[in-house]
């Protein structure tokens, strides 16, 4: 099945993505922040990336356009899963290069739909 990385600084949501993504059969990496996902995304090359926006250090959006835009690892898919709903950072995130944009609280069958839908699955 899928690995997905999952980048988000909340103990919390990274439990409840987990959780959703597990029981989907999905395969899940752990970042607590946007520097180690970039670093983690290039390590295990998985086949999507959740990003959470807000984030000490390296944000959301930065780490989203360091992965879109290197070579390595702008084959892989990035959706951004974060609390900010207003609609320019909704442009902005896919302006990063992400593939999708979702709010949070996000319900398990919208994140399994567009996780199928930027998989090709």
């Amino acid at each position: 099945m899928a690995r997905i990385l999952v980048v988000d600084d909340s103990p919390t949501e990274l439990y409840k993505l987990t959780g959703m993504l597990e029981k989907h059969g999905y395969e899940v990496l752990k970042a607590e922040n946007g520097a180690d996902g970039v670093a983690l995304a290039r390590q295990e090359k998985p086949d999507a990336v959740l990003m959470d926006i807000v984030m000490p250090g390296l944000n959301g959006f930065q780490a989203t356009r360091q992965l879109t835009k290197d070579a390595e690892t702008a084959h892989i898919p990035v959706i951004i899963v974060t609390t900010k709903d207003q609609e320019t950072d909704k442009v902005w995130g896919k302006r990063q290069g992400a593939k999708d944009y979702l709010t949070k609280p996000v319900e398990e069958a919208t994140l399994i739909k567009t996780l199928k839908s930027v998989l090709g699955a």
